[in-house]
């Protein structure tokens, strides 16, 4: 059973708020206050800033790349992938194997095509929102770019997929609120006509289903629902049964997802359940759902939570491998025909992570994603039944390995005795004889996300300008176990941030990097930390970049839309409880927007017009606010983007000013800081 509304908050998570909620200055049509933005005179001049001579440019790193996202279809007569054209976009072709004739099968148009994937053997499912409202429709495609169809049509609805159904590939299962903006319902649709069923009825507002689990012929099984606020019920259905039964009850934070059924099993009601029950690390079990017990530990993992696992749908649902997220990712081969696999891409692949793209159903043919942290991606196309291995494409020619920084696991201990796990990146030639700049970077969230090893563009960039990049999987971040993820509960502001606090000391005393140039830059929770950031230790940062990041906690609870009512005893778990005098003291002590009088460090905003997650006047108030006592702000707002920058114009001119912005900073003195933060 899915927990995505509870576990991915501000990273990740799914939220919508519709185009009239978006707080518009009055006679604008233009939403927050046009007026605050920075223009483009001020804004290329943090541009020119940071230009150099370099053997890379932003576009080598930020540029979408000439091909990517290759894809199978189901019979593998056909591989598809993404094509950059003259004008930036994306656009999505399909390649005959047998003849290599190409052809397009969708051309992006202004709105970017944010995923597809295959449907059948000719036709593809892609999404869309508009200008970043995260109001995603999904469509249909024939491979030869005909019969082109809306299968949501619905004005203000998110839908998501649910379910693809390999055993029956004209029909797909989708969640969307479409007869109720608070509830999402699953709905059978079919690809080739549009038509739709609606499968289940969600209509307690209080107690709402938040995720349903489908067999593989799309039949209802098992559904999760929220009760009382901080709890997930789960409800079962054997298949000789009339209705549902409740099988458990437990705290909104325990795991229990069903990642499949166990369809190689004469019991019916075994499935694979992803579970931190009874353990503090999320483990794979056989479980009965009918009898509510544990048949036999599939796998776990001591240091880190385990997440998935493959199963082969030829050679009877055997488990081919699992697969997680530790220290880089991991794969733990099963079943014995996927180890002679992976024996042979590791030792084809030696030094490399790799992980299986797409496979054909007759799993003869398999796409094989390798990368690392100094290589960016190479698709390779792998025969099964002749063991050849095949280049199809590098994603990023023009970045040599040998160029590229190494990204480095680090483990410290924070003031309080937990173990943190985080990455830093080293430009060339740094060393305790040559310190660097250095930027944190922050992720978002704070919780159901996770850093991980691997080539990051950001922090490669920063260090082909000679910066050191910090990445911290503070207290709360996703994959350590459940003791580290509820250290982090109340603790937004305050102990979240002495651990990145802890993780810039750490890096000092390493030698590493320069104490008088350090810098923090995030999006989302990230952007919350940056300014956090600058007014909690204003002596340990020269300057800030707030990437449509939360000012004021008060007002991002208030802008939740109706839907979210039912989740908000679980977030006050997480953030704090505004309807406890002693919680929103705390609350207001953490939110940024009442102490801008200890912002000294410059600071850079940015921020998408259309963010359904982090409103826009979230942004505006601080930007206001910090210039009104004389600090340099400058603002960048994209009337077409949400939350986060998807156009790849917007992303070039994003990096180009911040670089320059980190430029000017960095060569200037320490600002005066006038008093100490205490924090409750």
């Amino acid at each position: 059973m899915k927990q995505q509304l509870v576990l991915l908050i501000i990273g990740t998570f799914s939220i919508v708020i519709s185009s009239a909620q978006i707080s518009r200055q009055p006679g604008s049509t233009r939403p927050g206050n046009p007026a605050l933005v920075s223009s483009e005179r001020e804004l290329q001049e943090l541009i020119d800033a940071s230009i150099g001579n370099y053997r890379y440019n932003v576009e080598d790193y930020f540029a979408h790349p000439q091909s990517s996202d290759f894809q199978l279809s189901p019979d593998g007569r056909y591989i598809s992938f993404r094509e950059r054209d003259e004008h930036g976009k994306s656009n999505v072709m399909v390649r005959d194997v047998s003849t290599g004739k190409t052809a397009c099968a969708l051309k992006e148009t202004e709105h970017v095509i944010i995923g597809y994937g295959w449907a059948s053997d000719s036709r593809l499912l892609y999404m869309m929102d508009n200008g970043g409202n995260e109001n995603y429709h999904l469509y249909a495609v024939n491979t030869d770019g005909s019969d082109n169809m809306d299968l949501t049509p619905y004005e203000g609805v998110r839908a998501t997929i649910l379910k693809r159904l390999p055993e029956h590939r004209d029909f797909i299962i989708v969640s969307m609120n479409k007869d109720n903006p608070q509830n999402f319902e699953p709905y059978k649709i079919n690809v080739n006509t549009g038509e739709l069923v609606r499968l289940y009825e969600n209509d307690d507002l209080t107690n709402p289903v938040n995720g349903y689990d489908f067999d593989k012929d799309g039949n209802l099984r098992a559904f999760s629902r929220m009760h009382n606020g901080t709890e997930m019920q789960y409800f079962y259905k054997s298949k000789d049964a009339k209705d549902y039964t409740l099988v458990k009850t437990t705290p909104w934070y325990n795991k229990f997802v069903i990642l499949s059924f166990n369809y190689a099993s004469a019991n019916p009601d075994e499935a694979y359940v992803l579970t931190n029950l009874e353990a503090d690390k999320a483990r794979i079990v056989l479980y009965d759902l009918k009898a509510g017990k544990i048949i036999r530990e599939v796998y776990a993992d001591k240091d880190y939570d385990v997440s998935s696992l493959a199963l082969s749908r030829k050679r009877n649902w055997e488990i081919d491998y699992i697969d997680y997220e530790g220290e880089q990712h991991v794969i733990k081969p099963v079943s014995k025909h996927f180890n002679s696999i992976y024996k042979k891409l590791k030792h084809q692949f030696k030094g490399y992570q790799f992980q299986i793209a797409a496979q054909t159903e007759n799993e003869d043919q398999y796409l094989v994603k390798v990368s690392s942290d100094r290589l960016y991606g190479r698709f390779y196309h792998f025969d099964a039944k002749t063991g050849k291995i095949a280049l199809l494409c590098d994603l990023m020619p023009q970045l040599k390995e040998e160029d590229m920084a190494v990204m480095r696991p680090i483990t410290f201990k924070s003031l309080d005795g937990l173990t943190i796990h985080g990455y830093i990146t080293l430009p060339p030639g740094a060393s305790k004889r040559k310190k660097v700049p250095l930027i944190v970077n922050p992720h978002g969230g704070p919780h159901g996300i996770r850093d991980t090893w691997g080539f990051n563009p950001e922090a490669q960039l920063f260090a082909s300008r000679g910066y050191a990049t910090l990445h911290i999987n503070f207290r709360m971040s996703d994959g350590y176990g459940l003791n580290f993820f509820r250290a982090g509960f109340k603790q937004t502001g305050r102990k979240i941030m002495d651990d990145l606090e802890d993780g810039v000391h750490y890096v000092i005393n390493k030698g590493w990097a320069d104490r008088d140039n350090i810098g923090i830059y995030g999006g989302s929770h990230g952007g919350y930390a940056t300014l956090m950031g600058l007014i909690k230790t204003p002596y340990l940062y020269k300057a800030g970049v707030d990437y449509v990041g939360i000012s004021n906690i008060f007002t991002f609870f208030d802008a939740f839309p109706v839907y979210w009512k039912p989740l908000k005893d679980m977030l006050k778990d997480i953030w704090y409880d505004l309807d406890d005098p002693e919680e929103a003291k705390i609350a207001r002590a953490v939110s940024p927007i009442y102490h801008t009088d200890k912002i000294n460090a410059s600071l850079f905003v940015v921020q998408g017009a259309n963010d359904p997650r982090v409103n826009i006047l979230e942004s505006d108030r601080i930007v206001e606010a910090v210039r009104k006592r004389g600090v340099e702000v400058p603002y960048m707002v994209k009337y077409d983007e949400g939350h986060g920058f998807q156009k790849e114009a917007n992303q070039l001119v994003f990096y180009k000013a911040m670089l320059g912005f980190f430029s000017l900073h960095f060569n200037r003195p320490a600002p005066i800081i006038l008093d100490d933060w205490d924090v409750y």
